[in-house]
């Protein structure tokens, strides 16, 4: 489907193919930043890439120059205190462009796929989502805390948390398409077994409740996205 297709772009560019140093240099230069100028023409070139149809000039036209007045006006008006706030808006009113390109070409465009059935795209974009996007939003969320100084002397290996969350989803994501719930609650069962006892030598409630709002929102997002998936594509089409 083509708000599938929009999504996929959207994810791809904005989160796997912007190095966290690109986000550095824009914030430091804003629009005197080519990397800014340079982030908007990979999400150009990755919706003709996935659309694939040349006669869909306008949907990348309005998109593409959406998305950089947007992040523009995002480097301007954000300030250290609020670039938790300003991280999800922005990703908001790219959502909500996208939803409306969507609903203004629905009818003009044909949106059927011969390659990629709409079930096998919404499957490949919702395990995206829920592998660096998903991280990166817990990341920001927890930017509240000043988490390093609970694990000091007890730093993980770099990374580790990362991966392990990444895992977790996509294997709540897939109990829950499969109608394994049983599995969804051994997984928790599991993750609190090898939790227990770091929990208990650190004797620190400020960590204890970090890692339980970490695994309820981690399980939590994996859960909706299961959902979505089950019952979205009836929703959407």
């Amino acid at each position: 489907m083509l708000i599938i297709k929009l999504i996929l772009a959207h994810l791809l560019g904005d989160f796997f193919l912007q190095p966290i140093s690109w986000v550095k240099e824009k914030e430091k230069n804003k629009l005197k930043s080519p990397k800014l100028y340079l982030h908007v023409l990979i999400h150009i070139g990755l919706l003709f890439l996935i659309l694939w149809d040349v006669s869909k000039w306008p949907i990348i036209l309005i998109v593409g120059l959406s998305h950089f007045i947007i992040d523009a006006l995002k480097l301007i008006v954000q300030k250290k205190k609020t670039k938790r706030l300003f991280f999800f808006l922005d990703q908001l009113l790219h959502i909500l462009v996208i939803v409306a390109v969507y609903w203004i070409f629905i009818g003009q465009i044909d949106v059927l796929d011969n390659i990629l059935n709409e079930r096998n795209l919404l499957l490949f974009t919702c395990i995206l989502f829920l592998t660096v996007p998903v991280s990166i939003i817990m990341k920001t969320i927890f930017l509240k805390w000043e988490i390093s100084k609970f694990t000091e002397g007890n730093e993980s290996l770099k990374d580790a948390g990362k991966y392990i969350g990444i895992l977790e989803r996509v294997l709540v994501f897939i109990f829950v398409i499969l109608d394994h719930w049983e599995a969804v609650g051994f997984l928790i069962t599991a993750k609190s077994v090898f939790r227990f006892g770091d929990l208990r030598e650190s004797k620190e409630r400020k960590l204890t409740e970090y890692i339980l709002i970490g695994t309820l929102i981690s399980f939590g997002i994996a859960i909706l996205i299961g959902l979505l998936f089950l019952y979205g594509i009836p929703m959407i089409t």
